[in-house]
């Protein structure tokens, strides 16, 4: 529960922040506030707090700013945001700085509030005890209980608001461009707004290689947006845990897809899923749903379509191609009113 927890309100609001304050003291848990964000950075430094509370929208330093600034100095620090902007481009950030729960105010039920407590300091407990996302959140290997009461307000909302959940996807694009070494990423898309979009997540590992997965959420009409968050956060997961010591992306596909079933709301859906080594100058690619074809300076390859994510996709077959020295194109084709293209250059050629 929450007795003895260390929590950090970053509030500019006193009538709000006493608010939280007194529903936290009330929870057993002890309390520090900060009316500003270079405040919370000083308190801080005091001490790190189990869970951290801040807003957006502060004078000083805004809530963006010092949300960033904790994810480089404390990436260690669980953050919930509660902020009175519905802005989805606002929760994409912050979700992209680390930030582990949204919450809008006002704050119509407070236990939405421990609920979300609860969840994050259960996540960071499993950290702890080596467990992983998929164990601690969807009960695989154990406990089948569905997703918790928190997440499923948060998928309700979006379920309610399509174009909220649009913007929410497109905010968590990664950059166009990225270079680890001499190699260097692109990737275009071009799609309708009147459907839910293409999501690309992509990461460099250390080892040389960049791991990657595409999810078409137009596929799943209901439920694509709260699948896709799905995904990506095994996707993320997988890569902090297992990607050192798994190298077969049809580990990720399983994992994935035992959280779709445990979820109570996750539907098939298309994807494809990638790794490109560049010390071998290779790529690895499954099809969960999505068509695609390579094109490198030495001819092109199609990749047909396998079975979808969620319809046993684990068993799909990974084709592993060669890229020409100066590297190639891997480009989507039948995803509805989209397309895509990813390009893997070499510098220099």
């Amino acid at each position: 529960m929450l007795e003895d927890k260390d929590v950090l309100v970053v509030e500019d609001d006193p009538v709000f922040r006493r608010m939280i304050t007194g529903f936290l003291e009330s929870q057993g848990c002890k309390v520090r506030e900060a009316e500003d964000g270079l405040a919370g950075l000083q308190a801080l430094r005091d001490g790190i707090p189990d869970v951290l509370l801040c807003d957006l929208a502060m004078p000083v330093l805004t809530g963006m700013e010092f949300v960033e600034e904790i994810s480089v100095q404390y990436p260690m620090v669980p953050i919930i945001v509660i902020s009175g902007t519905g802005d989805m481009a606002d929760v994409a950030t912050a979700l992209r700085h680390g930030v582990k729960d949204f919450l809008i105010k006002p704050l119509d039920n407070i236990m939405v509030l421990k609920s979300a407590m609860l969840s994050v300091l259960k996540s960071q407990d499993s950290v702890t005890e080596n467990r992983d996302f998929s164990s601690q959140w969807f009960g695989i290997g154990g406990d089948e209980s569905c997703v918790d009461e928190e997440l499923e307000w948060h998928i309700e909302e979006l379920k309610a608001n399509p174009r909220a959940a649009r913007e929410l996807l497109l905010g968590l694009m990664p950059e166009t461009e990225s270079k680890q070494g001499d190699w260097q990423l692109n990737y275009c898309v071009l799609q309708s707004t009147d459907v839910q979009p293409v999501l690309l997540d992509y990461t460099w590992l250390m080892d040389g290689r960049l791991a990657f997965y595409l999810v078409d959420s137009s596929t799943d009409n209901d439920n694509g947006t709260a699948t896709t968050l799905l995904i990506r956060a095994f996707f993320n997961d997988f890569l902090r845990t297992r990607m050192a010591d798994e190298h077969d992306i049809r580990s990720l596909i399983q994992l994935i897809e035992k959280g779709m079933k445990h979820s109570g709301y996750a539907a098939p859906i298309k994807a494809l899923f990638g790794i490109f080594d560049a010390c071998d100058k290779s790529l690895s690619v499954t099809s969960t749903g999505l068509a695609a074809m390579l094109q490198t300076s030495e001819g092109n390859k199609e990749l047909v379509a396998q079975p979808w994510l969620g319809k046993n996709a684990y068993q799909n077959d990974t084709i592993h191609l060669p890229l020409s020295e100066s590297g190639g194109r891997l480009s989507l084709s039948e995803i509805g009113s989209a397309s895509f293209s990813l390009t893997l250059k070499r510098c220099g050629f």
